[in-house]
């Protein structure tokens, strides 16, 4: 049986044009505008202008992307439970 690798989960956003992150699994969808991907945390989606992957390696689970990057946004795969033990987003735990 195989097994998975644990990978640390970090994002490093320097001037909101070069983001490093570590603990990728897959990465979806991308394009110019949107990059959609998969980390050990849940699924992340970035926004911005001119995004770029510049790196990526999914065997240590190192990303890193350059553009504009104006949001990112974390949203919990289904099924899966969240650290304080439910499986709401941290927002919409605060704006019940």
């Amino acid at each position: 049986m195989e097994q998975k690798q644990a990978f640390s989960n970090r994002l490093t956003l320097t001037d909101r044009k070069h983001l490093v992150i570590e603990g990728v699994e897959h990465v979806g969808k991308f394009n110019d505008r949107e990059i959609n991907l998969d980390t050990n945390m849940g699924l992340l989606t970035l926004r911005g202008q001119e995004l770029h992957i510049t790196h990526l390696n999914l065997e240590s689970g190192n990303m890193m992307v350059e553009g504009f990057i104006s949001s990112m946004e974390f949203t919990e795969r289904k099924g899966s439970v969240g650290a304080r033990g439910g499986s709401k987003g941290m927002l919409n735990r605060i704006f019940k």
